[in-house]
């Protein structure tokens, strides 16, 4: 494991969900369990991938809505215009959240990944969002919101990042936290 793996595996081992954010990361978890073998058919194409990793992306990228691309929320009826533009980019749209949620994984290079312990996991998480946040050394909210680790600070647009700002969304760390329990 990396040395930032792990310095995110204590730190996820550490964390705690925030009390007043508890339910609606509960709430996430059981819609994502809901659909668990939907996430497992995408993550079996890759070699001990889990099932919780597209499942994770899903809700961090889409709201867990499978009308969308697992790249980054644009719609399915049509290639992703958002970055990273113009994926998949085989096929005719409209296309079927499989297939997008495969070409995402391998687009970002989530597929090379052997490792999915908790550190590790982050760490591909934060590189498939942007290591913005730790070159500010910044807690990331796409990791660490709703979590005691994450208090502000978020880029509210592509390179704009206002400190004041909080995250309204739970990171992959609380989601992580609810799904990994045995």
């Amino acid at each position: 494991m990396s040395g930032l793996a792990d310095v995110y595996a204590r730190q996820f081992e550490s964390c705690t969900i925030r009390s007043e954010h508890a339910a609606e990361v509960q709430g996430e978890v059981d819609r994502m369990r809901m659909h668990r073998q939907r996430y497992a058919e995408v993550a079996g194409q890759f070699p001990g991938m889990p099932w919780w990793v597209p499942a994770v992306l899903h809700s961090m990228e889409c709201g867990l809505d499978f009308h969308q691309h697992l790249h980054n929320g644009d719609p399915l009826s049509a290639r992703t215009v958002q970055v990273p533009k113009g994926r998949p980019l085989k096929g005719k749209p409209p296309f079927t959240w499989e297939e997008s949620a495969v070409d995402a994984l391998v687009c970002d290079g989530l597929d090379q990944v052997r490792d999915w312990s908790a550190g590790a996991a982050l760490v591909a998480f934060e590189n498939y969002n942007g290591t913005g946040y730790r070159r500010r050394g910044v807690p990331s909210p796409y990791l660490w919101s709703y979590t005691d680790l994450y208090r502000c600070g978020k880029y509210t647009a592509d390179g704009h990042y206002d400190p004041q700002a909080v995250s309204r969304q739970s990171g992959c760390a609380a989601l992580m936290r609810l799904l990994l329990e045995p």
